[in-house]
């Protein structure tokens, strides 16, 4: 009688207190919700019915759910078979993992909580692969090594490109600004570098590149180009600005 007062509501504890005998007590009880079974039982029928895989975010949520559901239909007296939860599984999988349903199929699962197991492991598997790419996406690969990008734009930066209005750029500035009239070009006066240049063109670029050899560009820090000439990367750019303002000098 203890055990049973102790385990009632509150309203019922006041409604069976003058009740000494517990026999009639739990008669009194079971008179009260008899009828409980036949209103869960549809409800846990419907419910087993419309149960899909595919309508939860986590395998965790979907194995609660079976089993709430599962636990009210043996409450009302129903059989639930280890083919049932495995065959209800299987059957709603989304669309898009038909060929990862058939592997589990071929795999011969003969108890639900080793299929359960599968696919929590699995899961933990995929967080992981997202967390990992999230972390360092596709595109963000290093590019290639400093010392390939300094000697491909160090060669292009060494030709007449050097020299005054006779560089790539300029000739495209050219263009961009409109056609020049010959006549103008002959008028122009050079110089005196630029006549040194074309008075002995070998002695001009070779103190050009022993100047070179001797001083770096001081956008990247490396030689063999100016600082006009620089087509380093970006990214490169800005590591070498970063290490300057450092005062550690291993960096």
């Amino acid at each position: 009688l203890i055990f049973l007062r102790h385990h009632i509501d509150d309203g019922l504890k006041y409604e069976y207190l003058t009740v000494e005998n517990p026999l009639k007590l739990w008669q009194n009880l079971n008179d009260m919700f008899e009828h409980l079974k036949a209103v869960v039982l549809p409800k846990a029928l419907n419910d087993w019915s419309q149960l899909r895989f595919q309508d939860f975010k986590t395998v965790s949520e979907y194995n609660s759910t079976l089993f709430k559901i599962v636990s009210q239909l043996k409450m009302c007296g129903e059989v639930i078979t280890e083919d049932m939860l495995l065959e209800k599984t299987y059957r709603t999988f989304h669309a898009s993992n038909m060929l990862l349903q058939q592997q589990y199929r071929l795999h011969g699962f003969t108890k639900y909580r080793e299929l359960i197991g599968s696919l929590l492991i699995a899961e933990q598997n995929n967080e992981l692969l997202l967390q990992n790419h999230e972390n360092r996406p596709t595109d963000s690969a290093p590019l290639p090594g400093v010392n390939a990008i300094s000697s491909h734009f160090g060669g292009q930066g060494r030709g007449r490109g050097r020299g005054r209005g006779r560089g790539r750029d300029s000739g495209r500035n050219q263009n961009f600004l409109g056609p020049r009239n010959n006549n103008s070009m002959k008028w122009q006066n050079p110089d005196t570098k630029q006549r040194q240049k074309w008075r002995n063109p070998g002695q001009s670029s070779k103190d050009e590149q022993t100047q070179n050899r001797k001083s770096n560009c001081n956008r990247c820090g490396m030689e063999g180009h100016w600082y006009r000439a620089c087509r380093t990367a970006k990214h490169l750019v800005d590591l070498y600005q970063a290490s300057l303002k450092e005062n550690d000098k291993r960096i």
